[in-house]
């Protein structure tokens, strides 16, 4: 140290401030780095039902945040025991309740696969299904303005087969009779998502597109009630193709199946909006 300050008083002094200072700085760096503490964990060495337990005080109190920590906390010190399990299915439940549906689709995935046989595989399956249960019914375009052809059915898809697949495994589950109600509900949407693109295709002269979406609903979608105005729409597609005898087919079976039929009267105007269902849940 002797030699450095008295390298110093060679120098210039400009130089030998700049120096000072600089050597001052450094010394207040290093005596501060040895005054930060290391972060101690709060929870460390808590065991799987603790952190569980105050997890859960954490989702009743909507702190989602400080209940993921706990349960990814769970996961990575009790990977085999019986609260990791748990704690994959809660993860599951507060990221979706904290609107991060891909997290909690994730979660859904890594419990299927690693407990296949789990006695909560049923909620899972449902809660799957209710993730993507949540975009507006095909009604609602009538209010966006939206063109049909815009709107992606994926996500009523999806929810679909969570549900159906609930229901085939587990039909008595707690959950099969909401499963139900709500797999009927997107039944009809996503029947009635493919005639609104039918429908938008035969607004634009695309006749044979038109026929074609129509047709899914007939083939795919039994039962329905937008079957009738899929058919219409069949019809009046052949009539501008000029297709006439699959035209008086497509009106065969029209008349058969809904005899009364407003629509050669109506024709495709706009129906009266009715309650979206999706409010019933």
């Amino acid at each position: 140290m002797t030699r450095l300050f008295s390298t110093l008083a060679q120098l210039p002094a400009s130089q030998r401030l700049v120096r000072t200072l600089s050597l001052a700085c450094a010394c207040l760096v290093l005596a501060a780095c040895g005054s930060v503490k290391p972060t101690v964990d709060p929870t460390s060495g808590w065991t799987a039902e603790r952190l569980y337990q105050d997890a859960r005080e954490e989702i009743s109190l909507r702190n989602w945040s400080s209940a993921r920590t706990r349960l990814e906390s769970i996961e990575a010190r009790y990977p085999f025991g019986i609260y990791a399990q748990q704690a994959l299915i809660d993860q599951a439940y507060i990221n979706w309740q904290d609107d991060e549906p891909e997290q909690a689709l994730a979660a859904i995935d890594r419990f299927q696969k690693q407990y296949p046989n789990h006695p909560g595989s049923d909620y899972m399956l449902y809660l799957k299904g209710l993730i993507s249960f949540t975009p507006p019914s095909a009604a609602m375009m009538r209010f966006t303005r939206q063109d049909p052809s815009e709107r992606d059915p994926k996500g009523l898809s999806e929810s679909y087969q969570a549900f159906t697949q609930l229901l085939a495994q587990y039909p008595d589950s707690r959950y099969a009779n909401d499963a139900r109600l709500r797999a009927s509900w997107l039944v009809n949407t996503i029947a009635e998502n493919e005639v609104h693109v039918a429908e938008y295709y035969y607004s634009r002269d695309a006749y044979v597109a038109a026929i074609n979406r129509a047709q899914r609903v007939i083939t795919d979608f039994e039962g329905v009630p937008i079957a009738e105005r899929a058919l219409y729409i069949i019809y009046l597609s052949y009539d501008k193709l000029g297709q006439e005898q699959l035209r008086d087919d497509a009106k065969r079976v029209l008349d058969n199946n809904f005899p009364d039929s407003n629509y050669y009267t109506e024709g495709l105007k706009e129906k009266t909006n009715k309650w979206n269902p999706i409010n019933w849940f």
